[in-house]
Protein backbone atom coordinates (compact mmCIF):
# COMPACT_ATOMS: atom_id res chain seq x y z
CA UNK A 1 0.00 0.00 0.00
CA UNK A 2 1.30 3.29 -0.82
CA UNK A 3 2.30 5.73 1.42
CA UNK A 4 0.41 8.67 -0.08
CA UNK A 5 -2.70 10.41 2.17
CA UNK A 6 -5.69 11.14 0.02
CA UNK A 7 -8.21 13.75 0.96
CA UNK A 8 -10.97 11.31 1.97
CA UNK A 9 -8.54 9.77 4.78
CA UNK A 10 -7.56 6.14 3.39
CA UNK A 11 -4.17 5.11 3.36
CA UNK A 12 -4.04 5.57 -0.85
CA UNK A 13 -5.99 6.08 -3.74
CA UNK A 14 -9.02 3.26 -4.05
CA UNK A 15 -11.28 4.92 -6.46
CA UNK A 16 -13.99 5.61 -3.92
CA UNK A 17 -14.55 9.51 -4.69
CA UNK A 18 -18.14 9.64 -2.94
CA UNK A 19 -16.40 9.13 0.47
CA UNK A 20 -17.27 12.26 2.86
CA UNK A 21 -13.59 14.05 3.38
CA UNK A 22 -12.64 13.47 7.27
CA UNK A 23 -11.89 17.18 9.01
CA UNK A 24 -8.73 17.94 10.05
CA UNK A 25 -8.85 17.33 13.84
CA UNK A 26 -6.43 19.26 16.18
CA UNK A 27 -4.61 17.32 19.02
CA UNK A 28 -3.49 19.26 21.95
CA UNK A 29 -2.23 17.21 24.98
CA UNK A 30 -4.13 14.67 24.26
CA UNK A 31 -7.96 16.46 23.78
CA UNK A 32 -9.52 17.56 20.62
CA UNK A 33 -9.52 21.01 20.26
CA UNK A 34 -12.71 22.77 19.46
CA UNK A 35 -12.84 24.36 15.79
CA UNK A 36 -13.20 27.78 16.30
CA UNK A 37 -16.69 29.41 14.64
CA UNK A 38 -17.03 32.68 13.24
CA UNK A 39 -19.57 34.00 15.12
CA UNK A 40 -21.58 37.69 14.34
CA UNK A 41 -21.80 40.20 16.33
CA UNK A 42 -23.23 43.69 17.12
CA UNK A 43 -20.42 46.16 18.70
CA UNK A 44 -21.62 49.83 19.33
CA UNK A 45 -17.82 50.77 20.21
CA UNK A 46 -16.96 52.00 16.61
CA UNK A 47 -20.07 54.18 16.06
CA UNK A 48 -19.47 55.60 19.72
CA UNK A 49 -16.03 56.07 18.04
CA UNK A 50 -17.29 57.96 15.44
CA UNK A 51 -20.23 59.56 17.12
CA UNK A 52 -17.00 61.27 19.65
CA UNK A 53 -15.03 62.55 16.20
CA UNK A 54 -18.18 63.95 15.10
CA UNK A 55 -19.34 66.04 17.77
CA UNK A 56 -17.15 68.64 16.75
CA UNK A 57 -18.53 69.10 13.82
CA UNK A 58 -22.14 70.01 15.22
CA UNK A 59 -21.96 73.37 15.75
CA UNK A 60 -25.80 74.26 17.23
CA UNK A 61 -28.72 71.83 18.39
CA UNK A 62 -29.92 72.29 15.16
CA UNK A 63 -27.03 71.38 13.21
CA UNK A 64 -27.40 66.82 12.29
CA UNK A 65 -25.54 65.30 9.82
CA UNK A 66 -27.30 63.12 7.46
CA UNK A 67 -27.33 59.47 7.18
CA UNK A 68 -28.33 58.31 3.22
CA UNK A 69 -29.53 54.77 2.34
CA UNK A 70 -26.99 53.21 0.80
CA UNK A 71 -24.47 50.15 2.43
CA UNK A 72 -21.57 52.30 1.93
CA UNK A 73 -22.89 54.41 4.76
CA UNK A 74 -22.94 52.21 7.64
CA UNK A 75 -19.70 53.46 9.20
CA UNK A 76 -21.56 56.71 10.04
CA UNK A 77 -24.35 55.07 11.81
CA UNK A 78 -24.63 56.85 15.44
CA UNK A 79 -25.66 55.03 18.67
CA UNK A 80 -28.97 55.76 19.93
CA UNK A 81 -28.00 58.47 22.15
CA UNK A 82 -26.42 60.33 19.90
CA UNK A 83 -28.61 63.77 18.89
CA UNK A 84 -28.70 63.20 14.93
CA UNK A 85 -30.46 59.63 16.59
CA UNK A 86 -32.52 60.65 19.23
CA UNK A 87 -33.86 63.05 17.03
CA UNK A 88 -35.36 60.34 14.77
CA UNK A 89 -36.85 56.98 16.86
CA UNK A 90 -37.65 55.13 13.72
CA UNK A 91 -33.87 54.68 13.55
CA UNK A 92 -33.30 52.64 16.78
CA UNK A 93 -35.50 50.28 16.04
CA UNK A 94 -34.44 46.81 16.34
CA UNK A 95 -35.57 44.93 13.62
CA UNK A 96 -32.90 42.81 11.74
CA UNK A 97 -32.71 39.19 13.11
CA UNK A 98 -29.08 38.60 14.96
CA UNK A 99 -28.76 35.18 16.51
CA UNK A 100 -30.98 32.42 18.31
CA UNK A 101 -30.24 31.20 21.14
CA UNK A 102 -31.10 28.16 23.28
CA UNK A 103 -30.59 26.30 26.36
CA UNK A 104 -28.97 22.99 25.84
CA UNK A 105 -31.69 21.69 28.22
CA UNK A 106 -34.60 22.76 25.65
CA UNK A 107 -37.37 24.37 27.98
CA UNK A 108 -39.59 27.53 28.02
CA UNK A 109 -37.70 30.94 28.54
CA UNK A 110 -39.90 33.30 30.81
CA UNK A 111 -37.68 36.26 31.40
CA UNK A 112 -34.78 37.88 30.12
CA UNK A 113 -32.75 40.85 31.56
CA UNK A 114 -29.52 42.83 30.29
CA UNK A 115 -26.91 43.64 33.35
CA UNK A 116 -26.97 46.83 33.99
CA UNK A 117 -23.38 47.38 31.96
CA UNK A 118 -24.97 45.58 28.83
CA UNK A 119 -21.93 43.08 28.79
CA UNK A 120 -24.19 39.98 29.37
CA UNK A 121 -27.98 38.56 28.95
CA UNK A 122 -29.31 36.51 31.77
CA UNK A 123 -32.58 34.46 30.79
CA UNK A 124 -34.73 32.65 33.21
CA UNK A 125 -36.32 29.38 31.96
CA UNK A 126 -39.04 27.58 33.42
CA UNK A 127 -36.37 24.73 35.05
CA UNK A 128 -35.56 27.34 37.43
CA UNK A 129 -32.09 27.63 35.64
CA UNK A 130 -30.38 31.16 34.50
CA UNK A 131 -28.51 31.44 31.54
CA UNK A 132 -25.93 33.60 31.03
CA UNK A 133 -25.52 34.70 27.47
CA UNK A 134 -22.04 36.68 26.12
CA UNK A 135 -23.70 40.35 24.65
CA UNK A 136 -21.53 41.34 22.04
CA UNK A 137 -20.88 37.30 20.65
CA UNK A 138 -24.11 36.01 21.88
CA UNK A 139 -22.69 33.09 22.68
CA UNK A 140 -23.26 30.35 25.50
CA UNK A 141 -21.38 31.72 29.04
CA UNK A 142 -22.69 29.49 31.87
CA UNK A 143 -26.00 28.14 33.76
CA UNK A 144 -26.76 27.64 37.35
CA UNK A 145 -30.00 26.30 39.18
CA UNK A 146 -31.33 29.56 40.61
CA UNK A 147 -34.64 28.40 41.22
CA UNK A 148 -36.87 25.06 42.35
CA UNK A 149 -39.49 25.75 39.76
CA UNK A 150 -39.99 28.13 37.03
CA UNK A 151 -38.50 31.78 37.51
CA UNK A 152 -41.56 34.36 36.24
CA UNK A 153 -39.57 37.88 37.04
CA UNK A 154 -35.97 38.98 36.82
CA UNK A 155 -35.32 42.91 37.62
CA UNK A 156 -31.95 44.76 38.60
CA UNK A 157 -31.73 47.92 41.28
CA UNK A 158 -31.33 51.11 39.53
CA UNK A 159 -27.67 51.27 41.12
CA UNK A 160 -26.85 48.15 39.41
CA UNK A 161 -25.99 46.62 42.80
CA UNK A 162 -28.72 43.65 43.19
CA UNK A 163 -30.83 41.34 41.09
CA UNK A 164 -34.07 40.31 42.38
CA UNK A 165 -35.94 37.53 41.14
CA UNK A 166 -39.10 35.96 41.71
CA UNK A 167 -40.15 32.09 41.14
CA UNK A 168 -43.33 30.40 40.55
CA UNK A 169 -43.69 29.15 44.13
CA UNK A 170 -43.98 32.45 45.71
CA UNK A 171 -39.71 32.89 46.65
CA UNK A 172 -37.61 35.79 46.20
CA UNK A 173 -34.06 35.46 46.09
CA UNK A 174 -31.39 38.21 46.10
CA UNK A 175 -28.46 38.10 43.72
CA UNK A 176 -24.97 40.03 43.51
CA UNK A 177 -23.50 40.73 39.89
CA UNK A 178 -21.27 37.88 40.13
CA UNK A 179 -24.09 35.64 40.63
CA UNK A 180 -23.86 34.97 44.16
CA UNK A 181 -26.78 34.13 45.91
CA UNK A 182 -27.39 36.14 49.74
CA UNK A 183 -30.54 35.81 50.45
CA UNK A 184 -34.16 34.11 49.70
CA UNK A 185 -37.57 34.54 51.56
CA UNK A 186 -41.25 33.55 51.16
CA UNK A 187 -42.73 36.40 49.58
CA UNK A 188 -46.16 34.63 48.52
CA UNK A 189 -48.01 31.50 48.53
CA UNK A 190 -49.35 31.51 45.00
CA UNK A 191 -46.77 32.27 41.84
CA UNK A 192 -45.04 35.83 41.45
CA UNK A 193 -45.86 37.77 38.86
CA UNK A 194 -43.45 40.70 38.40
CA UNK A 195 -41.09 42.83 40.84
CA UNK A 196 -40.14 46.34 41.07
CA UNK A 197 -37.78 48.58 42.41
CA UNK A 198 -38.51 51.82 44.21
CA UNK A 199 -36.17 54.93 43.44
CA UNK A 200 -34.30 55.32 46.25
CA UNK A 201 -33.71 51.51 45.81
CA UNK A 202 -34.63 51.38 49.70
CA UNK A 203 -37.91 49.51 49.05
CA UNK A 204 -39.45 46.81 46.21
CA UNK A 205 -42.58 45.32 45.56
CA UNK A 206 -44.11 42.01 44.61
CA UNK A 207 -47.54 41.26 42.98
CA UNK A 208 -49.00 37.61 42.73
CA UNK A 209 -51.85 35.72 41.58
CA UNK A 210 -52.91 35.72 45.31
CA UNK A 211 -54.39 38.87 44.21
CA UNK A 212 -51.80 41.32 46.60
CA UNK A 213 -49.02 43.44 46.31
CA UNK A 214 -46.31 43.58 48.66
CA UNK A 215 -44.06 46.35 50.03
CA UNK A 216 -40.89 45.00 51.45
CA UNK A 217 -37.98 46.54 52.61
CA UNK A 218 -34.95 45.77 50.78
CA UNK A 219 -32.55 45.60 53.30
CA UNK A 220 -34.33 43.64 55.91
CA UNK A 221 -37.03 41.69 54.37
CA UNK A 222 -38.45 39.54 56.56
CA UNK A 223 -41.10 36.59 55.92
CA UNK A 224 -44.52 37.26 56.45
CA UNK A 225 -43.81 40.74 57.80
CA UNK A 226 -44.34 42.86 54.65
CA UNK A 227 -44.54 46.49 55.13
CA UNK A 228 -47.44 47.12 53.45
CA UNK A 229 -49.88 45.03 51.88
CA UNK A 230 -51.79 46.21 48.81
CA UNK A 231 -55.27 44.38 48.73
CA UNK A 232 -58.04 45.71 46.35
CA UNK A 233 -58.21 43.80 43.22
CA UNK A 234 -60.95 40.91 42.57
CA UNK A 235 -58.06 38.52 40.73
CA UNK A 236 -55.02 37.80 39.64
CA UNK A 237 -52.47 40.70 40.23
CA UNK A 238 -50.94 40.28 36.80
CA UNK A 239 -47.88 42.77 36.18
CA UNK A 240 -47.28 46.07 38.60
CA UNK A 241 -45.00 48.73 38.24
CA UNK A 242 -43.19 51.32 40.79
CA UNK A 243 -43.20 55.25 39.52
CA UNK A 244 -39.90 56.13 38.36
CA UNK A 245 -39.61 59.43 41.16
CA UNK A 246 -42.77 58.87 42.69
CA UNK A 247 -43.80 56.84 45.85
CA UNK A 248 -46.90 55.40 42.78
CA UNK A 249 -47.36 51.79 42.06
CA UNK A 250 -49.87 51.02 39.27
CA UNK A 251 -51.08 47.43 39.12
CA UNK A 252 -53.20 45.01 36.34
CA UNK A 253 -54.60 42.39 37.30
CA UNK A 254 -57.09 39.15 35.76
CA UNK A 255 -60.47 41.61 36.78
CA UNK A 256 -59.10 44.23 33.52
CA UNK A 257 -59.15 46.88 35.96
CA UNK A 258 -55.65 49.16 36.22
CA UNK A 259 -55.19 50.56 39.81
CA UNK A 260 -52.97 53.43 40.71
CA UNK A 261 -52.01 52.99 44.53
CA UNK A 262 -50.04 55.51 47.07
CA UNK A 263 -46.79 53.39 48.35
CA UNK A 264 -46.81 55.10 51.27
CA UNK A 265 -50.42 54.84 52.73
CA UNK A 266 -51.43 51.49 51.14
CA UNK A 267 -54.71 52.93 49.66
CA UNK A 268 -55.35 53.17 45.85
CA UNK A 269 -55.11 56.69 43.81
CA UNK A 270 -57.78 55.95 41.13
CA UNK A 271 -59.06 52.78 38.76
CA UNK A 272 -58.49 52.55 35.06
CA UNK A 273 -61.55 50.98 33.18
CA UNK A 274 -60.27 51.00 29.73
CA UNK A 275 -59.58 47.13 29.19
CA UNK A 276 -62.52 44.78 28.63
CA UNK A 277 -59.72 41.93 29.76
CA UNK A 278 -56.75 40.67 31.70
CA UNK A 279 -54.38 43.21 32.29
CA UNK A 280 -50.79 41.19 31.13
CA UNK A 281 -48.16 44.28 31.50
CA UNK A 282 -48.16 47.75 32.45
CA UNK A 283 -45.08 50.23 32.26
CA UNK A 284 -44.25 53.78 33.29
CA UNK A 285 -42.34 56.29 30.80
CA UNK A 286 -39.73 57.47 32.37
CA UNK A 287 -40.87 60.92 31.86
CA UNK A 288 -43.27 60.10 34.16
CA UNK A 289 -45.90 61.25 32.90
CA UNK A 290 -47.41 57.80 30.93
CA UNK A 291 -48.56 54.89 31.83
CA UNK A 292 -48.42 51.90 29.10
CA UNK A 293 -50.73 48.61 29.47
CA UNK A 294 -51.02 46.11 27.50
CA UNK A 295 -54.23 43.47 27.65
CA UNK A 296 -55.75 40.06 26.40
CA UNK A 297 -58.27 42.29 24.44
CA UNK A 298 -54.87 42.63 21.76
CA UNK A 299 -55.40 46.51 22.50
CA UNK A 300 -52.35 48.89 23.78
CA UNK A 301 -52.95 51.75 25.87
CA UNK A 302 -51.69 54.70 26.90
CA UNK A 303 -52.89 56.63 30.07
CA UNK A 304 -51.86 60.25 30.67
CA UNK A 305 -51.12 60.58 34.71
CA UNK A 306 -51.52 63.91 35.09
CA UNK A 307 -55.34 63.91 33.83
CA UNK A 308 -55.93 60.64 34.50
CA UNK A 309 -57.80 59.48 30.82
CA UNK A 310 -56.53 57.75 28.20
CA UNK A 311 -54.16 59.02 25.53
CA UNK A 312 -54.26 57.21 23.11
CA UNK A 313 -55.25 53.42 22.16
CA UNK A 314 -52.96 51.17 19.59
CA UNK A 315 -54.81 48.36 17.47
CA UNK A 316 -53.06 45.76 15.43
CA UNK A 317 -52.48 43.17 17.55
CA UNK A 318 -53.85 39.78 15.94
CA UNK A 319 -53.42 37.97 19.31
CA UNK A 320 -53.28 39.40 23.40
CA UNK A 321 -50.26 41.55 24.66
CA UNK A 322 -47.88 39.20 26.45
CA UNK A 323 -44.61 41.81 27.16
CA UNK A 324 -43.95 45.59 26.95
CA UNK A 325 -40.95 47.81 27.04
CA UNK A 326 -40.02 51.67 26.38
CA UNK A 327 -37.21 52.20 24.80
CA UNK A 328 -34.28 53.52 27.28
CA UNK A 329 -32.91 56.54 24.80
CA UNK A 330 -36.42 57.21 23.18
CA UNK A 331 -39.05 58.12 25.03
CA UNK A 332 -41.70 57.82 22.28
CA UNK A 333 -40.84 54.40 21.04
CA UNK A 334 -42.06 51.57 22.55
CA UNK A 335 -42.29 47.60 22.05
CA UNK A 336 -45.11 44.78 22.10
CA UNK A 337 -44.99 41.11 22.67
CA UNK A 338 -48.25 38.95 21.39
CA UNK A 339 -48.97 35.51 22.18
CA UNK A 340 -48.72 34.50 18.72
CA UNK A 341 -45.01 35.13 18.69
CA UNK A 342 -45.02 38.70 16.47
CA UNK A 343 -42.84 41.99 17.89
CA UNK A 344 -44.73 45.44 17.08
CA UNK A 345 -42.82 48.46 17.13
CA UNK A 346 -44.75 52.01 18.14
CA UNK A 347 -43.98 55.73 17.90
CA UNK A 348 -46.45 57.38 20.38
CA UNK A 349 -48.08 59.94 17.84
CA UNK A 350 -48.68 57.16 15.40
CA UNK A 351 -52.02 54.89 15.38
CA UNK A 352 -50.50 52.01 13.69
CA UNK A 353 -47.34 50.32 14.06
CA UNK A 354 -43.62 51.34 12.45
CA UNK A 355 -42.58 48.09 12.01
CA UNK A 356 -44.39 44.33 12.44
CA UNK A 357 -42.44 41.03 12.55
CA UNK A 358 -45.59 38.39 12.79
CA UNK A 359 -42.95 35.26 13.07
CA UNK A 360 -40.59 37.01 15.40
CA UNK A 361 -41.07 33.51 17.30
CA UNK A 362 -42.92 30.37 16.90
CA UNK A 363 -44.75 31.17 20.20
CA UNK A 364 -45.95 33.62 23.03
CA UNK A 365 -43.11 36.32 23.39
CA UNK A 366 -42.99 36.42 27.43
CA UNK A 367 -40.67 39.17 28.02
CA UNK A 368 -38.68 41.85 25.93
CA UNK A 369 -35.59 43.75 26.76
CA UNK A 370 -33.44 46.41 25.03
CA UNK A 371 -29.77 46.66 25.85
CA UNK A 372 -29.06 49.42 27.66
CA UNK A 373 -27.25 51.92 24.47
CA UNK A 374 -30.81 50.61 23.11
CA UNK A 375 -29.32 49.38 19.73
CA UNK A 376 -30.15 45.58 20.58
CA UNK A 377 -33.23 43.99 21.52
CA UNK A 378 -33.86 40.70 22.99
CA UNK A 379 -37.18 38.43 23.22
CA UNK A 380 -37.65 35.16 25.19
CA UNK A 381 -40.50 32.60 24.24
CA UNK A 382 -42.51 29.66 25.08
CA UNK A 383 -40.75 28.11 21.74
CA UNK A 384 -37.34 28.04 24.03
CA UNK A 385 -35.24 30.55 22.26
CA UNK A 386 -34.13 33.76 23.04
CA UNK A 387 -33.73 35.75 20.04
CA UNK A 388 -31.36 38.90 19.27
CA UNK A 389 -32.51 41.61 17.68
CA UNK A 390 -30.64 44.47 15.92
CA UNK A 391 -30.86 48.05 14.04
CA UNK A 392 -31.77 47.95 10.32
CA UNK A 393 -28.27 48.99 9.03
CA UNK A 394 -28.50 51.58 6.41
CA UNK A 395 -30.11 50.56 3.16
CA UNK A 396 -30.94 47.45 4.67
CA UNK A 397 -34.98 45.72 3.87
CA UNK A 398 -36.66 44.50 6.97
CA UNK A 399 -36.77 40.76 7.04
CA UNK A 400 -38.64 38.30 8.98
CA UNK A 401 -37.01 36.18 11.17
CA UNK A 402 -37.38 32.61 8.84
CA UNK A 403 -35.94 35.74 6.18
CA UNK A 404 -38.10 34.36 3.63
CA UNK A 405 -38.42 35.90 0.55
CA UNK A 406 -42.28 36.84 0.98
CA UNK A 407 -41.96 38.54 4.03
CA UNK A 408 -39.47 41.08 2.79
CA UNK A 409 -40.63 44.96 2.46
CA UNK A 410 -39.52 47.82 2.37
CA UNK A 411 -38.48 50.27 5.42
CA UNK A 412 -41.36 52.69 5.49
CA UNK A 413 -43.63 53.85 8.06
CA UNK A 414 -47.20 54.72 8.13
CA UNK A 415 -48.04 57.84 6.02
CA UNK A 416 -50.98 58.65 8.55
CA UNK A 417 -51.06 62.31 10.47
CA UNK A 418 -50.24 62.16 14.21
CA UNK A 419 -52.74 62.07 16.30
CA UNK A 420 -53.35 64.79 19.36
CA UNK A 421 -50.07 65.09 20.00
CA UNK A 422 -48.42 68.06 18.07
CA UNK A 423 -45.14 66.40 15.78
CA UNK A 424 -41.92 66.60 17.64
CA UNK A 425 -40.26 69.21 15.33
CA UNK A 426 -43.24 71.63 16.65
CA UNK A 427 -42.26 70.47 20.46
CA UNK A 428 -38.68 72.08 20.08
CA UNK A 429 -37.40 68.73 20.47
CA UNK A 430 -36.30 67.42 17.25
CA UNK A 431 -34.07 68.62 13.83
CA UNK A 432 -35.95 70.25 11.01
CA UNK A 433 -34.04 68.90 8.47
CA UNK A 434 -34.92 65.20 8.38
CA UNK A 435 -38.24 63.49 7.67
CA UNK A 436 -39.22 60.64 9.58
CA UNK A 437 -39.92 58.37 6.87
CA UNK A 438 -37.10 55.84 7.14
CA UNK A 439 -35.30 53.10 9.10
CA UNK A 440 -32.25 52.28 10.16
CA UNK A 441 -30.55 55.65 8.56
CA UNK A 442 -33.38 56.07 6.40
CA UNK A 443 -33.51 60.09 6.77
CA UNK A 444 -32.80 62.53 3.85
CA UNK A 445 -32.86 66.47 3.90
CA UNK A 446 -36.04 68.40 3.46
Amino acid sequence: MSGYNDPYGGGGYSGAVNRAPVRNQEVFDGKQLRKAIARRTVDFNSSAIQWHLQRCMEMDGDERLAIFPSPENITKLLPPCAPAMMANPITSICAKFVHSSINKQRCPINACAWTPEGKRLITGASTGEFALWNGLTFNFETILQAHDSPVRSIIWSHNGKWMVTGDNMGIVKYWQSNMNNLKAFQAHEQPIRDISFSTSDLKFATCSDDGSIKIWDFARPVQGQEERSLEGHGWDVRCMDWHPFLPIIASGSKDSLVKIWDARSGKPLTTLHGHKNTINKVKWNRNGNWLLTGSRDQLAKLYDVRTMREFQTFRGHTKEITSIRWHPVHEDLFVTGTAGGALHFWIVDRSDAVVDIPSAHGSTVHDVDWHPVGHILVSSSQDNATKFWTRNRPGDWIVDAEETESARRPTTVSDRPPLKRPPIDDLGTGPKRFNRGGLGGRFSRV
